[in-house]
């Protein structure tokens, strides 16, 4: 399946430095690139080697394409030239507008069975620009959102702030999403095969980070981890979880973890956006190893009382 990594964040966070990065340096991926506006990035056209159906192939080996009114659209007809054996890619990296809730992107992964079984959503990437991101936050939770959806947070333009400003920010970043990976940079100066090596469902080191303590570090949005050493009924798991994404849905940024199911040799993972989330086998648990359930959620004013207690009642 092809690896799609979704690259948030507010206008000037450094997003457009690393779409242009990523599509002019020699970093040895081979990388098909979705945009809302070719014409916002500024394309240097020596580094355009061949147009095919409107897709750009880029001298480093990497594809650009535009959203223009639908994403599905762009995603299928990326798989039909590398189908067609007329341009290829090994992962896929999709840009959203600077206001916009990467929630709608993930979900598209979710609902289209073709598109489906192509492509696995690799992680969400936000670039935060380090000396407005305040600026950011007071106009509303748009920005916090962006933080609450990320496997990666990318903290760019480190140089306009002080040592002890910089520390004050990552706490705050890691209070938002106590599971995201924080990447420090200046002008988006980073590995890029090592930023996208996210592997969102390597989920057990994750949890680890925060594992007992409730994030409320900014008001309107909570992260807290749920956790449950006994085996749990996957029926009564799965009636549970529905009830809540209908009734909360709209509040869930992002949910994950790993489960661990009465009868069932292997590790669940599991993980949704809002409304929508699914459960894939993992590997099977090891000889000696704590079978333990653990999910984070990070959502609009979400009580973790209330979570903790409905969940235990998902015990066998």
């Amino acid at each position: 399946m092809i690896p799609v990594t979704i690259l948030t964040g507010f206008l000037g966070s450094g997003k457009t430095t690393l779409l242009n990065r990523i599509l002019s340096e020699n970093h040895g991926q081979k990388l098909a690139v979705i945009v809302n506006e070719i014409g916002q990035i500024g394309i240097d056209n020596q580094l355009i080697m061949n147009v095919e159906e409107e897709i750009m192939e880029m001298t480093n080996g990497c594809l650009c394409c535009t959203v223009r009114e639908d994403l599905l659209v762009a995603l299928k007809q990326l798989l039909d030239v590398k189908a067609e054996g007329k341009m290829d890619f090994d992962g896929l990296v999709i840009e959203t507008t600077g206001l916009a809730n990467p929630g709608p992107i993930i979900q598209t992964f979710f609902l289209d069975p073709v598109i489906q079984s192509a492509y696995q959503i690799n992680g969400v990437v936000t670039v935060v620009d380090s000396y407005h991101i305040h600026k950011h936050f007071e106009k509303g939770l748009e920005a916090k959102e962006q933080i609450a959806f990320a496997d990666v947070v990318l903290v760019n333009k480190l140089d306009l702030v002080g040592e002890s400003e910089k520390e004050n920010l990552l706490q705050e970043l890691q209070g938002i999403n106590p599971t995201a990976k924080l990447i420090e940079a200046t002008n988006c100066d980073v590995d890029i095969q090592s930023l996208l090596q996210i592997q969102t469902f390597k989920t057990k080191d994750t949890l680890q980070i925060y594992p007992h303590t409730e994030h409320n570090h900014l008001e309107g949005v909570k992260s807290f981890v749920l956790r449950e050493e006994r085996p749990l009924d996957l029926q009564k798991l799965n009636e549970w979880m529905s009830a809540v994404v209908q009734e909360l849905g709209e509040y869930l940024y992002r949910y994950k973890g790993i489960l661990s199911i009465d009868g069932v040799d292997k590790r669940i993972v599991f993980q949704g956006v809002h409304t929508l989330f699914a459960a894939s086998y993992d590997r099977e648990w090891q000889e000696g190893e704590e079978r333990v359930s653990e999910v984070v959620f990070i959502g609009k004013d979400i009580n973790k009382e209330w979570f903790q207690e409905h969940f235990e009642e998902c015990v066998k």
